[in-house]
């Protein structure tokens, strides 16, 4: 009798779709794959974690949500974040010397708070966020001090390029600013130099459990000479589908302007950001560095930067040599006085580039000068305005935006979009999508010359109601690297943050068997 595992079949493409792997073994081939990628799929689920925002009672934030349209696929799904949980408390635990009538009272009381913490539970079980249609964002605001990190999980149509932004308004007191973050996957290695544990700055790395059993990470902390003495760092425990702050000065007794964070799990996964808060500068999000590599790009310079700050790091045991270059809107040049940079081995190198764009945007490219391709980590501390009026943002290393990208909360004025070519020119498409309260999408295709810099005033969708999504696809040429600003006069302070795009993996490589999978019973 002869038949055809149409399971087996099915079952390794929906394997494929959520994990980014499978692979197929034929019966009687000894255990050898015969398999070759063939197609791309869209994924089929996506995590996505947002950190608490802010404990000030002055801060207000905007969460927005959003899946680009899609031409077919799954017509089901959902996308929802939820308010992280609390590690639960052992109801079994006896109260100590209680009798009689204190008993009595005591299990009222205890009734009472189970009954006001059941329907704290509920109201927290409710999405703060829920995505109805694709290419449309949704929005959801909070003035809650304190408000809670979001887990999310989106599934099925919604699941490919899903993304949301998280940002915060703080017009006043020690953590003012605008600060903007692209809600992060769960990951187990994460490097954030830019950090700083010196005296004017009150930075946090945030760590966000998605699962439901607890992650235990590890933070190591590197300085200018290297690591920095910590006892505290290692074996922390986020409970499950929990956020844990953590103040980075707390971890070690040593002050240091420029430092470097190594985020790494021992067991789970957890999704890291670290907020920067500066004194009289202002604050902003801090999101994680490309991974280490000989070759990063840091695109977005603002035109108007007052002070650029290139913090580095290589991870390795051998030390880097990188060319700094800024490529900017006519082409590419080298920092007067700064072309290149010395990274010691484990240690954390930085200087200082001033206003090195002079009035046009720009993005800074670091590549290796020896041809070593020693791997690095990178990322940028920017500032605009002066004296009472400076405002803080950061822009790490990133890769391509690839097959397609996007960002969510542009409104109808302060959005700019920095697009940057390093090799080859390139031709892409920008999508700006219906707006969160109406408006129909504008498509506009852009040329970014090789060795430059495009900074665009995106064209917001017609009939603008509410925010939208900007979404870049690369149609042809090498790649290119995005990031937009977003900028918010408040007080007359330009406060804004930048967020950079990346590859937003809705696809993944499905392979194909080379040969008949039919099997023939005896």
């Amino acid at each position: 009798m002869k038949s055809t595992p149409l399971s087996l079949i099915a079952g390794v493409v929906a394997l494929a779709a959520v994990t980014g792997f499978a692979a197929l073994t034929v019966p009687g081939d000894d255990g050898a794959t015969e398999a070759k990628a063939a197609a791309r799929l869209p994924v089929e689920r996506s995590s996505l974690l947002c950190p608490a925002p802010s404990t000030s009672d002055l801060a207000e934030t905007t969460y927005t949500s959003f899946t680009p349209a899609a031409k077919d696929g799954p017509k089901d799904g959902t996308a929802e974040l939820k308010a992280a949980e609390a590690l639960p408390a052992d109801e079994d635990e006896p109260a100590d010397g209680k009798t009689g009538d204190a008993d009595d009272k005591a299990d009222a009381d205890d009734k009472k708070k189970t009954d006001a913490d059941d329907k704290e539970k509920a109201a927290d079980s409710k999405p703060v966020v829920s995505l109805k249609d694709l290419g449309k964002p949704v929005t959801a605001e909070t003035s809650k001090s304190g408000a809670p990190a979001l887990v999310g999980t989106a599934t099925d149509r919604f699941a490919p390029g899903w993304t949301t932004q998280q940002t915060t308004t703080a017009a006043a007191g020690g953590a003012r600013g605008l600060l903007g973050v692209s809600c992060t996957a769960p990951d187990t290695d994460f490097w954030f130099p830019g950090a700083s544990t010196g005296a004017s700055r009150q930075d946090y790395v945030h760590l966000t459990n998605p699962d439901d059993t607890a992650a235990v990470a590890d933070i190591e902390l590197y300085g200018a000479e290297g690591p920095l003495k910590s006892d505290v760092g290692e074996g922390i425990t986020v409970p499950a589908r929990s956020s844990v702050p953590l103040l980075i000065s707390t971890l070690t007794g040593e002050a240091a302007e420029n430092v470097t964070v190594h985020v790494t799990t021992r067991s789970g996964r957890v999704g890291a950001v670290v907020s920067a808060a500066e004194d009289e500068v202002g604050s902003d999000w801090l999101a994680a560095s490309a991974d280490p590599a000989g070759t990063q790009i840091l695109p977005g310079i603002p035109a108007d930067a007052t002070s650029v700050r290139l913090v580095a790091f290589a991870p390795g045991e051998d030390d880097a040599d990188v060319k700094v270059q800024l490529l900017g809107k006519n082409g590419t040049f080298s920092p007067a006085g700064n072309d290149t940079l010395h990274i010691k081995s484990q240690m954390t190198a930085s200087v200082d580039l001033k206003n090195v764009t002079r009035g046009e945007p720009g993005s800074l490219r670091l590549t290796p000068t020896d041809g070593s391709r020693t791997p690095v980590v990178a990322a940028l501390r920017v500032v605009r305005g002066t004296g009472a009026k400076q405002e803080v943002a950061f822009i790490p290393a990133t890769g391509p935006v690839g097959e397609r990208a996007t960002v969510a909360d542009n409104r109808a004025k302060g959005s700019v979009l920095s697009l940057t070519a390093p090799g080859k020119t390139a031709k892409v498409k920008v999508t700006a999508s219906a707006g969160s309260e109406g408006g129909e999408a504008a498509v506009k295709t852009y040329t970014v010359k090789g060795g430059t810099t495009l900074e665009v005033t995106p064209e917001a969708p017609a009939g603008l109601k509410g925010g939208y999504a900007l979404t870049v696809e690369t149609e042809s040429g090498g790649p290119v690297h995005a990031a937009r600003t977003l900028t918010i006069s408040e007080g007359g302070i330009d406060m804004f943050t930048v967020q950079t795009l990346q590859d937003d993996g809705g696809t993944v490589e499905v392979p194909e068997a080379e040969q008949d999978l039919s099997v023939l019973d005896d």
